[in-house]
């Protein structure tokens, strides 16, 4: 390493090597997230509908295996509450192919949930990791506000706005998510051809 490198620690020095390895990995990922977000923008209620049969197939499918090794392995520990949790996915997956509009309602709660958490994590890594890639750590930092302000949003339009926040949010955040990336994997590239 060089002597730019001396004041980081070690985690930040691995981070600055997997940004600069895996760049164009990073720069994919975020450039399909973006247009994929893009996407649930334009059609944020079919991308509702999208999402919530995306998640009850997959509660329904890990449900199902669920109940297969259950039932085909022998003296299953706390049988009865693997059985009840299987089978309680295998309901939920159902209903929420079955009656998507309904589960709308509920996946908004989850995923408003899940964009405080990674609202909050992203700008902590931000803030974090700043000195590591500081040409692009503000935009994480706009992208973790961004899931937050977005979480207050709909919490506000509730419930009302179930049966398209679920889209715009998820398409939202994938456009900000990827660009994040994107800038992430832009900058880890200078730094990777600043140190070699």
């Amino acid at each position: 390493m060089t002597t730019l490198d001396t004041s980081l620690t070690e985690m930040q020095r691995g981070v600055r090597e997997a940004l600069g390895a895996h760049g164009g990995l990073m720069l994919a990922q975020g450039a399909i997230m973006a247009v994929l977000g893009l996407v649930a923008v334009v059609w944020p209620v079919t991308a509702t509908i999208a999402v919530d049969i995306f998640a009850g197939w997959l509660f329904l499918i890990s449900g199902g295996i669920g109940l297969v090794a259950i039932f085909s392995a022998d003296n299953v520990p706390a049988f009865i509450w693997s059985l009840i949790t299987a089978a309680l996915s295998v309901v939920v997956g159902v209903l929420l192919i079955w009656r998507p509009i309904e589960g709308a309602v509920s996946l908004t709660f989850v995923l408003i949930a899940f964009f405080i958490a990674e609202g909050v994590f992203q700008i902590a890594t931000s803030i974090a990791y700043r000195d590591v890639v500081s040409r692009s750590w503000g935009w994480m930092l706009v992208s973790g506000i961004t899931d937050l302000v977005l979480a207050a949003i709909i919490i506000i339009g509730m419930p009302l706005s179930a049966g398209w926040a679920l889209g715009l949010l998820v398409g939202i955040n994938l456009v900000t998510s990827g660009w994040a990336i994107v800038m992430t994997a832009l900058a880890g590239r200078s730094v990777a051809q600043a140190i070699g």
